[in-house]
């Protein structure tokens, strides 16, 4: 198991035990983390999953695919550091992620 944090618009941690394989979307759904809409469920076909990555974790989540660009271009308060977060991949390198959640998704 991966330790991931998601850190609600509130403050509120949401430190989360997630399965290598996963996505980040899906365990944030499983532990109803507020403002992970996840409309399309993970098919990187909406934008409501928004989150930002740590800063210090950029480099190792990896830059956005160009199919999950297009999609961040409907979310809202886009920054360097905005992923979808049905695209990162739990996997041994993202033990400890931090990932923040916007005020609100697109």
């Amino acid at each position: 198991m991966t330790q991931i944090t998601f850190v609600a618009f509130d403050g509120t941690r949401y430190d989360i035990d997630a399965q290598n394989g996963s996505t980040a979307m899906e365990n944030a759904v499983r532990n109803a983390v507020p403002g992970i809409d996840a409309e399309c469920g993970g098919a990187c076909a909406c934008a409501t999953c928004h989150v930002y990555v740590g800063e210090e974790w950029k480099e190792i989540v990896g830059e956005p695919e160009p199919m999950e660009e297009d999609m961040l271009d409907f979310a809202y308060d886009v920054r360097p550091n905005s992923r979808l977060s049905c695209q990162i991949k739990i996997r041994d390198e993202l033990d400890g992620l931090v990932m923040t959640v916007p005020e609100r998704q697109s």
